[in-house]
């Protein structure tokens, strides 16, 4: 029974007429139930308030490892293309917070064409000059020297692509041969293959490299044993006979003969031996003699006499890089008092360019004529539109007044060249354009093989003046080429830029110059900085060497030929 009454004592307290008669407890009680709901109340607002912020520290979070994931690639991509401290690391580590991570995500786009080409030749071509996609097979289009495997050392280098560099360096070492029993056009062999070479001995600091250069070019050298001096521009590399094309006339062309200079110069450099920089010279000195007032020179030139033979005048094929080279041996000259003479005659020439220069109607569109005698040819090559990038290249040795003047004609030509792109269904350009009143343009040869000419100009126009423009339209041209010209086993050209039928080639150059150009339009300017490096005209860089008296020379943008202010935009 007492266990009964002490249970039915307990039960009392749930009662409610306990407490209302006994109000200083009911008041307790109620103390005690307001405490229990506030307590509760803010446990559960702190619940609240911390599910927020873990929720809001998780946002945070994967933004930062978003970005890390965009730093990672960056110093993945930006940072395999500087695999030495002494070449590439610091210049990238200076400009890493000012990459754009659109540009970022461009490069990274290119580079994968790269891979896609590379691999493609790896697979169906190694070892050949070329490769014929559709077929899936090689051709030796220059003799069996490996020419894409050649091209490709430097981009590979850049690109950070070290294991696809090392296997292509390792054929150089144990199968590139040039004992071959072949005409070889000394310009394409210069240009490709010792330049090549060079610039991969400049990346890379391989020897094999600077010996291969130099076995190639020993081979080469009895083209320009002419009593002008004025080379041949064939050899046969095995017997060293040089000779010339029956369809010139015996003649030599411009362009063969006047694109060496950088590359038998800077071999002088790196061996020693003068012997190849005095040959290469030689062709300017002879030039220099009889240099026309308006530095225009036709495209057919004498061996034996030096003299030019009538012919036509034009900054598209067969004349183009003679004059990309006045002004590119004075820049790899460091512009001194020795290499004066490069500068005057190309500022000649580009006075002379300047009575070339029309414009469409209605549009306005600048374009380049060709000349034959008295009379001017409404024609402009594609070849032709590496002249918006040498002319910004070459603005900054004017004055302010002249250098602003020659940039807009940059700018002026640079927008006609990306309209040759735009003004075709598939957004290529022609080989070549034909200009009539009240026509504007309109596509003469309407193939397109892959062409660097453009993309060129467009690098050096958003390096020198940051204009943004000109990485957009760069970026438009590459998904031009990733739509029409990519296909499974490699890239091809068009055989109509109309109606986007397909060649069967891979031109060497498309690995050397067109993706390469495309990928430093899209890095920092400091990857292959103009003031240390110069590029041949098949977009191989070769280092700048300093020159030992600093007065004499300074680097691209020295005190002395400071650009307007406007070049520089937001250039970083």
């Amino acid at each position: 029974m007492a266990r009964s009454r002490s249970s039915t004592n307990r039960w009392r307290y749930l009662h409610p007429s306990y407490y209302l008669k006994r109000p200083k407890r009911l008041a307790l009680l109620f103390i005690v139930f307001v405490a229990a709901t506030v307590v509760v109340w803010d446990r559960q607002t702190l619940t609240r308030e911390h599910e927020v912020e873990v929720s809001k520290l998780n946002e945070e979070l994967s933004q930062l490892h978003n970005q890390l994931q965009d730093l990672k690639k960056f110093l993945g991509d930006a940072g395999d293309s500087f695999p030495f401290e002494d070449k590439f690391n610091e210049p990238t580590k200076k400009n890493l917070v000012h990459d754009d991570p659109i540009d970022i995500q461009r490069r990274q786009k290119v580079k994968e064409a790269m891979l896609h080409a590379w691999t493609s030749y790896e697979k169906y071509a190694w070892g050949q000059d070329e490769l014929q996609p559709q077929t899936k097979n090689g051709v030796n289009s220059f003799g069996g020297l490996g020419a894409t495997l050649i091209d490709s050392l430097d981009t590979l280098y850049i690109m950070g692509l070290h294991e696809q560099f090392q296997k292509a360096r390792e054929w150089v070492a144990n199968s590139l041969d040039f004992n071959k029993n072949y005409e070889a056009s000394v310009f394409e062999t210069t240009i490709r293959v010792v330049g090549g070479l060079l610039s991969a001995y400049d990346l890379s600091g391989d020897k094999i490299f600077l010996e291969k250069a130099k076995d190639i070019a020993d081979r080469l050298l009895p083209a320009w044993d002419t009593p002008s001096g004025i080379p041949y521009n064939r050899i046969n590399l095995a017997l060293g006979n040089p000779s010339n094309h029956g369809w010139t006339g015996g003649n030599s062309i411009l362009a063969d003969s006047g694109t060496e200079q950088l590359e038998l110069i800077a071999l002088s450099q790196r061996t020693g031996d003068p012997k190849y920089k005095q040959k290469a010279e030689n062709v300017i000195a002879q030039l220099h003699k009889t240099f026309p007032n308006d530095g225009l020179l036709p495209i057919y030139i004498n061996p034996h006499t030096g003299s030019s033979s009538y012919s036509t005048i034009t900054f598209g094929a067969m004349g183009d890089s003679f004059y990309e080279y006045l002004l590119k041996v004075w820049i790899q000259g460091n512009k001194s008092e020795s290499v004066k003479h490069y500068r005057e005659m190309w500022e000649t020439s580009m006075q002379g360019l300047l009575g070339l220069i029309r414009k469409t109607t209605p549009s306005s569109f600048t374009y380049i004529c060709e000349k034959n005698g008295d009379s001017l040819s409404h024609k402009m090559d594609e070849l032709a539109c590496f002249v918006p990038g040498m002319l910004a290249l070459g603005s900054f040795g004017y004055e302010t007044d002249k250098a602003g003047k020659f940039l807009s004609l940059a700018e002026e030509l640079a927008w006609t060249c990306y309209n040759f792109y735009q003004s075709t269904p598939t957004k290529l350009a022609g080989e070549n354009y034909y200009f009539h009143s009240g026509q504007d343009m309109s596509v003469g040869t309407s193939w397109n093989i892959l062409r660097p000419e453009t993309v060129e100009s467009l690098m050096y126009l958003w390096r020198l003046t940051g204009n943004k423009t000109y990485q957009e339209w760069g970026w438009n041209i590459f998904q031009a080429f990733e739509k029409n010209s990519r296909i499974d086993s490699g890239y091809v050209g068009l055989t109509d830029v109309n109606t986007g039928g397909k060649d069967n080639m891979m031109q060497s150059f498309f690995l050397a110059e067109t993706l390469k150009y495309l990928y430093l339009l899209f890095s920092p300017p400091s990857l292959v900085s103009f003031d240390e490096w110069v590029f041949n005209t098949e977009a191989h860089p070769l280092r700048i060497f300093p020159h030992h008296n600093r007065g004499e020379a300074g680097g691209l943008l020295d005190e002395k030929q400071k650009p307007p202010s406007r070049f520089f935009g937001s250039v970083r």
